[in-house]
């Protein structure tokens, strides 16, 4: 018999159908929840019913709680699992779900707590005697703190929201002078994502290596973890590429951050699935940094090398059932990558590049698996995160994964919109990768970008070879002459820069109505307004932050292209902007 009847998704996309498809093994019914955009999406469809929860915008749908919770009551469902985002780690939900005498698949609201906020997660990781990054255990308010923790410490510091998570309300101080307008941004952005604007300051470790480690905990008292998970390439602080095992981790450190972790979620008296995130410093340090009481958007790596289905092992243990394995029981065999794939475009710094995808072909064959939430004519709207789909491979070594992933890559074929295939092919073919570097300073360097854009030009399911040292343009035919086959290229390929170069010109084109010796700096995305940094009248220098912008769950800031006086300012904190619309001018200089 099935350990629920039915049990409610309150999440969306890939995450949605990938709990689904669990649920269904389990013999368990499935409930979708839906704002307006999402009327046709995917996760819908798949689902054995579904309820509308509100508007377009997150607060009105997949944020609103009493909507959901009656969703619920509606559909009958006796249990709700909250995927990752949203209200997967608000324990206020978790709360009101057992109140409204619903299981929560997710640990207890207590753990939440304790971990949702980091300064007090920093505190009990002291207390437990698990290593934490050198820092405060209490919140900072003023610059003058920031500055004094900075000579204490030793620059570079980070400051960190301390209910923050992905990168939103980080920011990295390498000098005094920085301090005030890092201080007030990582508030703001604490404030403005969590609601909570309470930062805290520790060291900045430079080119870390970022490992995690995947725990299961029932309510028996049972804990053990999986494994752990290499999330090191990241940009903007958000992680692009997964794989396990580190290449970093042997099995000595293996077992040693293992019992961190493990030491971790007992001091929290944890039960679920979630995973306790760390660095580790060029010199072997471990450091506890966070951790994650929910489901991980890379836990499918850790499936893919344990053979465990961790989404079945959160509903087992939410039904009240013992861990399924010991710790002696685990096995890793073989090696995992996941690559995400987004729609971002790379050479323009990889903002978010919504649009309708007109065209959708996966990879298949041995050792792959996707995880999508779209279908041809999905649209990826900018309310929500830019995610088209995940890419996982396994292999019996990391070598062999490697290449099977660009083989799958290879095959992967989005149209309508931009993404980041081309850059995963780039990463995954060049030398710092290969050799297991942190591809420190890479990933969004001008050289990635040049050559993401030149390999997303190469044919759909065209894979030249394992290097794929040559992207090909588009226009290509194919022709038979005396029954051979022959590829013919009607367009020459761009240079690896041109695309770069073209952006940069119409960044720094004057617009036309501005006249002569004036400059409009206009918003690089749609958005809305975070915070306005100049006002008209103000002088400012090159590279001087005029507005910020945020679209997609990320945080942008918009720079003056030169020197001289900002007149014509047209927006204002919590306005809405497209692409392309001017900000304001820059005149003089």
């Amino acid at each position: 018999m099935p350990v629920f009847s039915k049990v409610l998704v309150a999440n969306r996309g890939e995450i949605a159908i990938r709990v689904f498809r669990t649920l269904r093994e389990l013999g368990i019914g499935t409930v979708a929840i839906y704002s307006d955009p999402d009327r046709n999406a995917a996760h819908v469809a798949y689902a054995d019913e579904a309820y509308l929860v509100g508007g377009g915008t997150p607060s009105e749908s997949y944020l609103n709680q009493l909507r959901i919770l009656d969703a619920a009551r509606r559909a009958g469902a006796e249990a709700i699992h909250p995927g990752y985002g949203f209200l997967a780690e608000n324990a206020a939900f978790a709360r009101a779900c057992v109140d409204a005498g619903i299981v929560w698949i997710g640990p207890p609201p207590e753990a939440i707590e304790a971990m949702g906020s980091k300064i007090e997660a920093r505190e009990r990781m002291r207390a437990a005697g698990v290593p934490i990054v050198p820092g405060v255990t209490e919140a900072v308010e003023t610059a003058d703190e920031v500055r004094r923790l900075g000579d204490e410490l030793g620059w570079p510091i980070a400051i960190k929201a301390s209910a923050g998570g992905g990168g939103k309300g980080l920011k990295v101080v390498r000098g005094a002078g920085e301090a005030a307008r890092a201080l007030e941004s990582a508030q703001r952005e604490g404030e403005a994502y969590f609601s909570d604007a309470a930062v805290y300051v520790e060291r900045y470790l430079e080119d870390p290596r970022h490992v995690e480690v995947q725990v299961l905990a029932d309510s028996h008292g049972n804990v053990i973890h999986l494994g752990e998970r290499d999330c090191t390439i990241q940009r903007r602080h958000q992680k692009l590429v997964e794989e396990t095992p580190s290449p970093a981790v042997d099995d000595d450190l293996r077992d040693r951050i293992g019992a961190i972790a493990v030491d971790a979620a007992r001091a929290v008296g944890y039960q679920s699935a979630g995973t306790i995130e760390g660095l580790l410093s060029r010199d072997g340090e471990y450091f506890f940094l966070e951790m994650n009481t929910r489901i991980q958007v890379e836990h499918t790596v850790t499936e893919m090398v344990t053979g465990l289905d961790l989404i079945r092992e959160q509903v087992l243990i939410a039904a009240g059932e013992t861990l399924s394995l010991r710790q002696e029981d685990v096995r890793l065999v073989g090696h995992a990558i996941e690559c995400r794939i987004n729609a971002e475009d790379v050479s323009n710094g990889f903002l978010p590049a919504p649009g309708t995808i007109t065209a959708y072909r996966e990879p298949s064959g041995p050792g792959v698996r996707v995880d999508s939430g779209v279908v041809a004519g999905s649209e990826i709207s900018p309310l929500y995160d830019p995610m088209i789909a995940k890419l996982i491979v396994h292999g019996v070594d990391r070598d062999h994964a490697r290449r099977r992933m660009l083989r799958a890559l290879g095959e992967l074929d989005v149209e309508g919109v931009k993404t980041l295939i081309g850059f995963h092919k780039a990463l995954l073919t060049h030398p710092c990768f290969i050799e297991g570097g942190t591809c420190h300073g890479l990933v969004e360097s001008e050289l990635m970008a040049a050559r993401a854009a030149d390999l997303s030009a190469t044919v759909p399911g065209h894979v030249r070879g394992p290097d794929m040292s040559e992207g090909l343009s588009r226009a290509v035919r194919f022709v038979e002459v005396d029954g051979k086959r022959f590829e013919v290229r009607l367009l020459k390929p761009e240079p690896p820069y041109a695309e770069l170069a073209r952006r940069r010109r119409e960044r720094a084109r004057a617009g036309g109505a501005a006249g002569a010796g004036k400059d409009a700096i206009v918003s690089p995305m749609q958005g809305t307004v975070l915070a306005v940094e100049v006002a008209d009248g103000d002088e400012v220098e090159s590279g001087q932050v005029v507005c910020i912008v945020e679209a997609m769950k990320m945080e942008n800031e918009v720079h003056a292209h030169r020197a001289g006086r900002i007149t014509d300012l047209s927006v204002a904190p919590g306005q809405p902007v497209k692409t392309g619309q001017v900000i304001c001018v820059i005149s003089g200089g």
